[in-house]
């Protein structure tokens, strides 16, 4: 799920989160994936702004965040980079990006595709924390969209990897 919106159509001040969890189909506690980043933002211009919220995550745990972000939106893409210092005792480092390209087949259809980025590094340690990489593409008619998934997840120093690949649906709500 994620929500992007500002507070009134002429405001600086806006809400970004993104959440995302996955588990696998037999239950076992070591087999959950949760990342929720929840952020205020204030725009400085031309899409940069600064941000401070929370950052949950089944590999990091719970972290108030701040740091700079970047958003640029049309109606054929969305970029949404965020670069955050986690405010918990490693002090660690995360880069989130999130980018759609959305461009027409016709007049009812568009090609959707997309990449969510994650990357949490403990600098003091130089140990890597936390990454993934989440594709999708398909094709999107009015507000439902669907097609082809693939999560691709790496967790703590060795970056033991764990892969996901499946269909995706997708309905956007509107005010």
């Amino acid at each position: 799920m994620a929500v992007k919106k500002e507070f009134a159509p002429e405001s600086k001040f806006s809400f970004f989160s993104v959440a995302t969890f996955s588990a696998d189909y037999q239950p076992n506690d070591l087999d959950y994936n949760l990342v929720i980043p929840v952020q205020l933002s204030y725009a400085i211009g031309k899409g940069f702004g600064i941000m401070a919220g929370s950052n949950i995550n089944s590999a990091v745990g719970f972290s108030p965040i701040v740091g700079p972000q970047h958003t640029y939106a049309s109606r054929k893409f969305l970029a949404v980079s965020v670069l955050s210092l986690l405010l918990n005792e490693n002090k660690d480092m995360e880069f989130f990006g999130l980018y759609e390209y959305k461009p027409p087949l016709n007049d009812k259809w568009t090609l959707y595709n997309r990449a969510q980025i994650l990357y949490i590094h403990n600098p003091t340690d130089g140990l890597h924390n936390r990454s993934y990489l989440y594709l999708r593409s398909g094709l999107k008619k009015h507000d439902f969209t669907f097609g082809l998934a693939a999560n691709l997840d790496q967790f703590g120093p060795k970056k033991h990897y764990v892969d996901n690949f499946g269909l995706f649906v997708r309905w956007e709500f509107h005010d």
